[in-house]
């Protein structure tokens, strides 16, 4: 498998219809007209994955007076996302990609360095989609702390 290709500005965000951690569906048209925050991240319940999910917990309601809504999606089984989010008290829609094809789209899945071997899984990242469904910013390789303030700064919210 060899690097994943990446979404750009102006992108069409690829489309998905996936479970969500409350058993229903999620698609993202059905988001349309709204500004999206979609971040991959490799498996719930993790120390890193956690800590990211709860970045943008505590962020949540900033976000969304500032016009975004936040989902995010890995590869992880809807009753492993119901745990998570359970847990973790997560007040946004987190999605399952279990067979990572909405992820490969995304440019999100694929070969990655890890403690200086080269893997191939989830590669974290983050997409600002617009109202009209186009990728407004994409972020790859991002850090599961510190993300969220620096996308705030990025997207001129602090």
């Amino acid at each position: 498998m060899t690097a994943p290709d990446r979404l750009s500005p102006g992108d069409p965000a690829p489309d998905f219809t996936l479970a969500t951690d409350t058993g229903e569906t999620l698609a993202l048209a059905d988001l349309r007209g709204r500004r999206v925050i979609l971040y991959a991240y490799p498996a719930a319940m993790t120390p890193g994955c956690t800590k990211q999910a709860c970045d943008f917990r505590d962020s949540l309601a900033s976000l969304q007076a500032a016009g975004y809504e936040v989902v995010g999606i890995s590869p992880d089984k809807p009753a492993k996302l119901a745990k998570f989010r359970e847990r973790d008290a997560i007040t946004f829609p987190l999605v399952a990609d279990t067979d990572k094809a909405v992820l490969t789209a995304y440019g999100a899945y694929g070969e990655k360095q890890m403690y200086g071997k080269t893997v191939t899984g989830v590669i974290r990242s983050t997409f600002v989609i617009d109202p009209d469904g186009k990728i407004e910013r994409a972020f790859y390789n991002v850090k599961a702390t510190g993300h969220v303030a620096k996308l705030r700064r990025d997207l001129g919210l602090d």
